[in-house]
This record gives structure tokens, sequence and C-alpha cells, in this order.
């Protein structure tokens, strides 16, 4: 055994002398050489709208703007946002996944050459629609967080970003928007059908769009700032969206292309999420009829019944989530017409000049979240005669009527509406049973930003007012 060992090292040690370089090796045969544009817009759109989707796993404003309780772990419902971890989540996930993939396809964009695939114009509308979704990703952060890293974030070479001014960042975000749309032309195409996970390469629907999240940002000025929000709004409102053909919508499929409320409500076989007593009251009481849309009857009644935030619950005894709010296929509507005619009748209420009158947007937007839950004309006329809906007739100020109605109607994206609740202050929702905060007006910085940038962390916390839930954000002032 020892000679047969002699005899084979040589034959080794003749073989690696004649190895000249194996550095070869280290090469990753199945890394691509160079990545697309295309395929991280894709990403970066897909990991910010399942975020925004991702309701009651990794985002929880569901629970803070009263449309979902929870059974039996109480810690979201009653804010303790620690446990969840929902600040770094939603931190990580739009830095990460979402900006730093739509700042890489920019940066291949912007070194594309035009050829006969792709004219100049295709190139710039491109980058314009990159552009669009990352504004919308920042003012999601900014509206979350306060200050936050924005001018040094997303760069490798350096670990520890200052934290821009809240304010400045929306001044920014705002010329980028005015920007984009200067650069959006019809004459050319945009990313492919596939690549482009909103409107599919219509270049005229992400011209709609940026005006429309253009018209939003400017009316979360309106107390703060009025005279920049009139001015913006007033801009905007022409071309944002007019109809149900230019809605925003993310279309979801059967796993693993599945809407993430799927996994939380069906795949993991969590029996916690079941309806607020608040949204279901206001439900029932005018037979609105999106609730057979919106929740489930309660297996041991077989009625509709919500329950009481942050307080545990027999999960038999309420309504879960309906089949339909909870179906792998359910599309996530980004922004709508719905919601864009709430917006307008808000605009004429404080006097801007959008056109048509509050009553009339009013009762818009309204209809148009009926029929998008699958409400017949007939049932849209009746509630809208109900006295305490129609708007001559339903209690509280203009503001007031649009608020609680727009509250009923954003169900299923709660990151718009915690804006809304935050600087409309209405509806009223009760404080949730051993709630162990005040409203949250913001989230945490994430804990890690503690440690890995304190000294940033501790300027920005500083400059704020404290981090803490109930520090308010520079344009929420009532």
């Amino acid at each position: 055994m020892k000679k047969s060992i002699f005899y084979i090292l040589p034959a080794v040690l003749v073989l690696g002398a004649c190895t000249k370089d194996i550095s070869s090796y280290n090469d990753q045969t199945k890394k691509a050489a160079v990545v697309p544009a295309a395929p991280l817009f894709t990403d970066g759109t897909l990991a910010l709208t399942n975020q925004l989707a991702n309701n009651g796993g990794g985002n929880i404003t569901l629970h803070i703007v009263d449309y979902m309780a929870q059974a039996i772990i109480e810690d979201n419902a009653q804010y303790n946002f620690q446990t969840s971890q929902m600040p770094i989540t939603q931190w990580n996930v739009l830095y990460r996944d979402c900006l730093n993939n739509l700042k890489r396809s920019d940066s291949i964009l912007s070194t594309t050459i035009p050829d006969a695939t792709n004219s100049a114009v295709t190139i710039t509308n491109r980058r314009a629609c990159v552009d669009i979704v990352a504004v919308y990703a920042w003012y999601i952060l900014v509206t979350s967080y306060g200050n936050i890293p924005y001018s040094q974030a997303l760069n490798p070479e350096n670990l520890f970003p200052v934290y821009d001014d809240q304010h400045a960042i929306y001044t920014d975000l705002l010329k980028r928007l005015d920007n984009d749309l200067a650069n959006l032309s019809t004459s050319g195409a945009g990313f492919a059908a596939s690549e482009d996970l909103w409107f599919h390469g219509n270049i005229a629907n992400w011209i709609s769009f940026t005006n429309s999240l253009k018209m939003m940002m400017g009316m979360t000025l309106a107390d703060v700032d009025p005279a920049t929000a009139k001015t913006v709004v007033e801009t905007a409102s022409p071309n944002a969206i007019t109809s149900t053909a230019q809605n925003c919508i993310m279309a979801y499929g059967s796993q693993p292309s599945n809407n993430p409320m799927y996994t939380n409500f069906v795949v993991a076989k969590r029996n916690d999420y079941i309806a607020s007593k608040p949204l279901m009251d206001q439900l029932l009481s005018n037979a609105d009829p999106r609730l057979t849309s919106y929740y489930g009857k309660a297996s041991a009644s077989g009625k509709y019944v919500g329950a009481v935030m942050g307080v545990q619950t027999t999960y038999s005894t309420v309504s879960g989530p309906s089949t339909k709010d909870s179906a792998s296929n359910l599309p996530y509507v980004v922004l709508d017409y719905s919601e864009m005619e709430f917006l307008r009748a808000e605009a004429v209420a404080r006097g801007f000049n959008v056109g048509g009158t509050v009553e009339s947007h009013y009762d818009e937007g309204i209809r148009q979240s009926i029929k998008y839950w699958g409400g017949a004309d007939s049932s849209v006329t009746r509630y809208l005669a109900d006295p305490s809906v129609a708007y001559a007739t339903a209690a509280g100020t203009d503001l007031q009527k649009i608020a609680l109605q727009k509250w009923i109607s954003l169900y299923d994206h709660p990151d718009h509406e915690w804006i809304d609740i935050r600087r409309l202050d209405w509806p009223a929702l009760p404080a949730p049973v051993g709630a162990i905060s005040g409203f949250p007006n913001r989230l945490y910085y994430p804990q890690n930003e503690q440690t890995v940038n304190g000294a940033n962390y501790t300027a920005a916390a500083a400059a704020i007012g404290g981090d803490v839930v109930t520090t308010k954000l520079f344009w929420d002032i009532h």
C-alpha cells in the first residue's frame, strides 16, 4: 500500500506543474455576463408591487387603518411592529429589491447605443418608466419613515449614507416626475409587453399614471403647502387617469405567480386575519354591495361579524377574508380611476380648479369602486341614494364625507389609505385594545440602521422629532 502511494504522487505533481493558470476555476459559468436592463426593471416593479400587495405579511398597514384585525396574535393589531419586523421588511424590499434593481436598469439604459431595434425615443421612454416606478417607491418610503437616505443611497461604495430632509426629497421627486413627463413620447415604444408588468408597453398609460402619481403627491401637500398642492394638482389632473382603461393594475395568477395575499390567507393556513369591527359595521349599516367581496361569513353563525382590534377572538365566530379577496389571481390595484375621482372631489372641495363638482367626482369614485368589485349599476344607484351616503345628506364636512367613502373604497390598498387617514384625520378610528402606542404616524427606522449607520440614524431621528411611531411627518400638520 505504501508503494502505491509513492507511485501515484509523482503523477499528481507532474499534472499540477503543467497547469499554468487555475483562476478560470473561479468563473461563474452559470451567471450571465451581461444583465439586460429589462429584467431588472421587471424585478424592481414586481418587488414594489408585491410589497404593497403583501397585506398581513411584510406589510401590516391593513391593521393600522382597521381593514383587518387579528384573531390570536395581537402584535400587529396593537401597533407592535418590531415583532413582525415590518419596518425592516419595507425598508429592505424597497431599497434592495426595488430601487437597487431600478438603478442598475437605468445605468444600463444610459449607456445603450440606439439602433434599429432600440431607437433613441424607445430608450428614453424606458428610462422614464424606470424612474417613475422609482419615484413611486421613494414616495412610499418617505411617507412611511420621514427623513431617509436618498442622495447618497444605493451606492455600494458608501456604507454610511446621510439621511436627507423629507421635504427636500419630496420636492425633488415632483421635479423628477415633471422630467419624466417631458421625456415620455407615444412616438416610440417602451418595454416589451412581457417586461412591463403594469402597462405592457403602453406609453400613453404611463403618461396618465405619471400625472396621477403627481396629482396624488400634490394632494398630500394640501395642508402644509396649499399653493404648491394647487399648482401640482391643477397641472396634473387633466392628463391623469380618466377611465378604467387607464387603471394601473398588476395581474396575478396561480402559484408561484400568485397574489401575496393568497400566500398569507390560504397557503399559510393562518386563521388569524379577520374583519375589523369599524369597517364591517360601516358596510353593514349601508348594505354595501362590496361586503361579500371584502369578507366572508363567520362559520359558526353564518353572519357577517367584525372583531374588536387588539382582542383575542375565536376565528369561527367572526368573518375572515372573502373567497374573492383571498384568490390566487386577485389583481392588485396600484392606482385607478376610483381613487383619482376621490382626489378630484377633494381638489374641488379645497378650491382647486380641476373641473366638475365635489358631488360628481364623489359619486364617480364610489361608482367605480363598486363596479370594480362586481357590483351592478342598480346596486350603485341604490347605494348612492342612501341618505347616509348621498353627498347632499351625508354627515360631516366635505372632506369628511370624501374621506369616509375613500376609506371604504381603498380596501386592499392600505398604504394609500394610511397616508390619507393621517392627513385628513378621518374616519376617526377607535384605538386598539392594548395598543402599545398612539396612532402610528410613521414606521420606526430599521434596528440595524442604529448599529450599522448609527451616526446618521441618530441625526435623522433628532431632525424629525424622535424615532417613534407617533412622530408626525412634515405634511401631516393636524
